[in-house]
């Protein structure tokens, strides 16, 4: 079992959203603690089809897509942290695809046998963002979305970090992120 995956959702390798990974993997390194990034924009993750064909098997994804070692390395980690960008008051599209599949694939509540379990009940769940508006005007939308998911799937929200890049004439880089990136590792990785 890993410690953390990290799903990036950032379609910008040299990004914010990707500094705030690489800070947030240093420290996981420091720690000693185990982790597997996976980039979704590199994985071209699709959008649920709504088939409900991942309903019939109760014990494992089953999803009709197709990614099973997406799926796999989310149900071998204790956390799974999710880092993305904010646009439009929500994740990324890949990232969106990848939550809309998870929800169906990972919680068997949708099929014509009942209600069934959740693969993923329990494993923390985390939030890495950065963002141009106050936090208040973006940022939260997303936070509250991934509090009530959390709840529904039966993961344990463990919290959010997320950085604001004021302008394009600012560099987003500072050691008040770097610092707080690092003090989120910690938290995530806490037993």
């Amino acid at each position: 079992m890993i410690d953390v995956v990290i799903l990036a959702g950032s379609p910008r390798k040299n990004g914010n959203t990707n500094w705030l990974v690489s800070e947030f993997t240093g420290e996981l390194d420091a720690l000693g603690k185990s982790y597997r990034v996976l980039d979704l924009y590199d994985l071209d993750m699709k959008g649920c089809t709504a088939c409900r064909s991942c309903q019939d098997d109760w014990e494992r994804p089953a999803c009709a897509l197709g990614d099973d070692e997406v799926f796999d390395t989310i149900l071998d980690a204790k956390a799974i942290v999710l880092a993305t960008p904010v646009y439009s008051w929500y994740c990324t599209a890949p990232a969106k695809a990848l939550l809309d599949r998870c929800v169906y694939a990972l919680n068997k509540y949708y099929g014509d046998k009942g209600r069934g379990p959740s693969l993923w009940k329990g494993k923390r769940f985390a939030l890495i963002t950065t963002y141009g508006y106050p936090p208040e005007k973006g940022p939260d939308l997303l936070e509250e979305g991934m509090k009530r998911y959390c709840a529904h799937s039966q993961l344990e929200y463990a919290g959010s970090f997320g950085g604001r890049h004021e302008g394009y004439t600012e560099e987003f880089p500072s050691e008040e992120k770097k610092a707080g990136i690092i003090a989120f590792a910690r938290k995530i990785t806490e037993e």
